[in-house]
């Protein structure tokens, strides 16, 4: 049973940290729905949506019956002039306090948004390799687990760069089985490759021929994002089931967050988001019940 390792995002509801993403729910909406849908933790969502203040933050999610899990937060990690880890120090103070016990790393480029990048050559690989492994220690050290997770407009994004970061770093990987098919990486095979590898999940379903697109450059990921290229689990093209079985099977008894990307244009009109993860909960539960 994996109904007790399930958890939400805000992201779920449209809440993001790239300006102009679209319009921003509050959590005196999001996470009232999050709790009447069974769900028992969840992540932070970006800055600000929150109390900045760890014991306000947690009093905020016990008061609606919900745990802290962690969260996602961008860093760049590939300039030699550029230490993250003061900032690092500062999340994992409040990852402390909370009581969250995965931080979800993603390097980002240092250019707002998702939809470009630049390349990194092979000095700034290994800025990027030395750096995770200080982040994975300094986190195990306050007793957090820190993961990569690949993310599509960020410097780990495509099948190479995930590979070059197994072999180059000790990172633990974040399976977001989204952002890894959109960049090119199959994400039932590398659960199955690397099992040991991955300690957190993000639970996406993607709908492939728009991920196809993404991946030829005919569309911008936020616009994929905005037109409906994330489904509710279990209407899409990837293998949730798979991938679950492969990380049970392997003694995985991390998290399932569930994540489907979402861009509200305007405020939402009827039940808005929560339709779409309540049919994922409901596609999870089946899952369980087979």
């Amino acid at each position: 049973m994996i109904m007790d390792r399930v958890a939400a995002a805000p992201i779920s509801w449209g809440v993001c940290e790239v300006p102009g993403w679209g319009h921003q729910l509050t959590p005196e909406q999001v996470l009232p729905e999050m709790r009447a849908e069974g769900v028992v933790a969840t992540e932070f969502g970006p800055e600000g949506f929150l109390p900045l203040d760890p014991q306000a933050k947690t009093a905020t999610l016990r008061e609606h019956g919900l745990q802290a899990v962690g969260g996602f937060v961008p860093a760049l990690l590939h300039e030699s002039g550029h230490d993250p880890l003061p900032a690092i120090d500062r999340e994992l103070d409040g990852f402390v306090a909370a009581g969250a016990s995965t931080l979800v790393l993603a390097a980002v480029s240092g250019l707002d948004g998702y939809d470009t990048r630049p390349d990194l050559d092979e000095a700034t690989w290994q800025v990027l390799f030395a750096n995770l492994d200080r982040i994975v220690a300094r986190a195990g050290e306050r007793g957090v687990n820190a993961v990569l997770h690949p993310h599509v407009g960020t410097m780990v994004e495509k099948k190479d760069e995930v590979e070059r970061v197994l072999s180059g770093s000790t990172v633990p990987l974040c399976l977001d089985t989204g952002h890894l098919l959109i960049g090119g990486t199959d994400p039932v095979e590398l659960a199955k490759a690397v099992p040991d590898r991955i300690t957190h999940t993000h639970l996406k379903d993607v709908d492939v021929a728009f991920a196809r697109r993404v991946q030829a450059g005919e569309v911008p990921y936020t616009d994929a994002v905005r037109d409906g290229m994330y489904r509710p689990l279990g209407a899409g093209d990837i293998d949730i089931a798979a991938i679950i079985d492969v990380l049970e099977a392997n003694g995985y008894r991390g998290w399932y967050t569930m994540e489907q990307d979402t861009i509200l244009t305007a405020p939402p009109t009827g039940e808005g988001p929560v339709v779409d993860v309540r049919a994922g909960i409901a596609f999870l539960r089946g899952l369980d019940r087979d």
